[in-house]
């Protein structure tokens, strides 16, 4: 699973960099009044594209790996279901995307209690 989580850390960080850059310097002129929707976005999936990557650290060390793996799955979740949500909110404008918002914060805050859980164990 280490590979994995660095694999899917690696590649979010770099979807994150991308796709805010394309925020800043297209976006910024055509969406104006949603702009801020996605770069909070952006942020959210720069922070838990760096858990990724620390989760794939920690999934060897920490003698709970498995709980350690749920929280990097549970984190990976929040990343679609958060940051995807609001990405599509800002830019297609469709209400229907902004209750599948808090799904993926409450996925973020499963996996940070996760892994503050293996980490106690």
């Amino acid at each position: 699973m280490m590979k994995l989580f660095l694999l899917l850390g690696s590649l979010n960080a770099f979807l994150s960099v991308a796709l805010g850059a394309f925020g800043a310097h297209y976006l910024k002129q055509r969406i104006p009044d949603k702009i801020d929707v996605f770069q909070t976005g952006v942020q959210y999936h720069m922070i838990h594209a760096i858990a990724l990557i620390l989760i794939a650290l920690l999934s060897d060390k920490l003698a709970n790996s498995s709980m350690v793996n749920a929280s990097g799955w549970a984190i990976f979740i929040g990343i679609i279901l958060f940051s995807g949500s609001l990405y599509a909110l800002s830019l297609t404008g469709l209400k229907i995307f902004g209750p599948i918002t808090p799904l993926g914060g409450l996925s973020f805050l499963v996996g940070w209690i996760l892994l503050a859980v293996a980490a106690y164990k």
